[in-house]
């Protein structure tokens, strides 16, 4: 081959290398991947839509919050950037005599936002859940042949932050067999051979429906003579959670406007494949039993209170510390400040969260369809804010 050909594809060769490195770092540049936690200064005239919202329903959820972060230490690490809870009390103690209807006030003198990003990831993914109903006897008959389970008599479940400071937010669940802890059964196993070591809390006639239960990890029970209790989170097996969306979606399902909706009408259209979908999340929920109480207000979360319809947030609490205030900014039904009270098999990540919406048939519709990006904001007393700041960890 003549030298000036070989030059010619040589520089032709580099040409195309080089155009696709531009084009590769421009795409990394729009697209950046998710980094770690980053903290930026912000000031309220930056949440876009603080002035318009509501802040009353997030001022009592705050205030139940705080009556559970009143029992705990003052050393006690709110998240891995919100200081102490000793950081805490004042604003605590202000919330329990402020007025509703200052309540944008409140947030305003006790607390200042801090941006909350992923490196260069300025906004997150934010879903929504809600508190189902399912039918329920006390008794083995007709329809009524799934159990509900309350917790395993043989479920250890253990927080690894306990053991080693860097595992905070982590947690396993097992049973011991011998000396050795090893896994528990997963939902396959569970349906197929049941659980000798758990007490059936009731019978429920829809295996679909339970399955959504346990998605939620918390709903309502309503029995034959009308009576009804509270369904509420007592554990989780410890196996990894997969989302069905996806596995409908390895099966062919479009992915566009994937919704509960879409994944009930698909189990129930197809009763021979459902259970296989169902299995393949391994993950399963234990429950118990409770009044009802305040019907205003949800099951407790994590943290311990009863969840306040769209003024509670699941969170990833490896990262933020429960009793948290976040305003996520974003379209409606976001722009509005939430409480982080509760946690959730796929919050996972920095910019993350999951909105509760509280109980029935609007409820459901709204969490169903929720998937929306927002931009985090937390609201932290002034002092850990003051702190941060000297300690060079704000942007």
């Amino acid at each position: 081959m003549p030298r000036h050909r070989l030059h010619r594809i040589l520089f032709i060769a580099l040409g195309v290398f080089v155009l696709f490195l531009i084009g590769a770092g421009v795409t990394w540049y729009l697209n950046p991947a998710p980094g770690a936690l980053t903290l930026s200064r912000a000031s309220f005239s930056d949440l876009k839509g603080w002035a318009m919202s509501d802040p009353r329903p997030a001022l009592a959820a705050f205030q139940r919050s705080c009556q559970v972060l009143a029992a705990k230490p003052d050393h006690e690490a709110m998240g891995t950037y919100g200081g102490t809870l000793a950081d805490w009390r004042q604003a605590c103690d202000a919330a329990q005599k402020a007025d509703p209807g200052k309540a944008r006030a409140f947030f305003a003198t006790w607390f200042a936002p801090v941006a909350v990003t992923a490196g260069r990831v300025e906004q997150g993914r934010f879903t929504g859940y809600y508190e189902p109903e399912i039918n329920g006897s006390r008794t083995r008959h007709g329809a009524f042949q799934i159990p509900v389970y309350g917790k395993p008599d043989d479920l250890i479940q253990a927080d690894l932050g306990a053991f080693r400071p860097t595992l905070a937010g982590e947690r396993i669940a097992g049973r011991l067999d011998g000396m050795k802890l090893v896994p528990y059964a997963a939902r396959a196993e569970i349906a197929a051979h049941g659980l000798r070591h758990a007490a059936v809390l009731f019978f429920t006639d829809d295996k679909v429906e339970l399955f959504f239960l346990h998605i939620q990890g918390s709903g309502r029970v309503t029995f034959p003579d009308g009576s009804s209790a509270r369904v509420a989170y007592a554990a989780q097996n410890g196996q990894p959670y997969t989302a069905v969306g996806k596995t409908l979606i390895a099966r062919g399902v479009p992915k566009d406007g994937m919704s509960l909706q879409v994944i009930r009408a698909w189990l129930k259209a197809h009763p021979a494949d459902a259970d296989a979908v169902m299995n393949a999340d391994a993950s399963y929920v234990f429950f118990s039993e409770e009044p009802v109480g305040d019907p205003a207000l949800g099951a407790k979360g994590a943290e311990g209170v009863p969840l306040t319809p769209k003024a509670s947030l699941a969170v990833d609490t490896r990262l933020h510390g429960l009793g948290t205030p976040f305003f996520v900014a974003g379209p409606a039904p976001l722009g509005r400040l939430l409480i982080a009270q509760d946690i959730g098999g796929a919050i996972r990540g920095v910019i993350r969260g999951d909105v509760y919406f509280g109980y029935g048939e609007q409820a459901e519709n709204q969490a169903g369809t929720m998937n929306q990006t927002g931009r985090f904001y937390a609201l932290l007393p002034k002092p850990v804010v003051e702190r941060l700041a000297r300690a060079g960890t704000l942007r």
